[in-house]
């Protein structure tokens, strides 16, 4: 069974940072190319960021460019998202996911 679990979530000041992590299980994690995602209160699901099988390929929204770094670790079936110069407009659930399957998310709130 597919398996994503976020963690790293929390109360974080403008400003801030925070690293999330996807710890995956029950597929070929090396094999997959991974996007996290996020929705805001009231909003639609937004994409944040993917990254290719290996690594060697990344992608990021416009509004996390130069702020938010995703990375993985394929030894650990794990996936990571670096943010930095958090946003009160970051405030959101992110959630990971590898092809049509999506985790439960960790929440991100950014607020003094």
């Amino acid at each position: 069974e597919v398996t994503l679990v976020e963690s790293g979530g929390g109360l974080v000041q403008p400003g801030g940072s925070l690293r999330l992590s996807c710890a995956a299980s029950g597929f070929s994690f090396s094999n997959y190319a991974m996007t996290w995602v996020r929705q805001a209160p009231g909003k639609g699901l937004e994409w944040v960021s993917s990254i290719h099988a290996g690594g060697s390929t990344t992608g990021y929204a416009d509004s996390v460019k130069g702020r938010f770094t995703i990375f993985r670790d394929d030894a650990k079936n794990t996936l990571y998202l670096q943010m930095n110069s958090l946003k009160p407009e970051d405030t959101a659930v992110y959630s990971c996911s590898a092809g049509m399957k999506r985790g439960q998310g960790t929440q991100v709130t950014v607020s003094s």
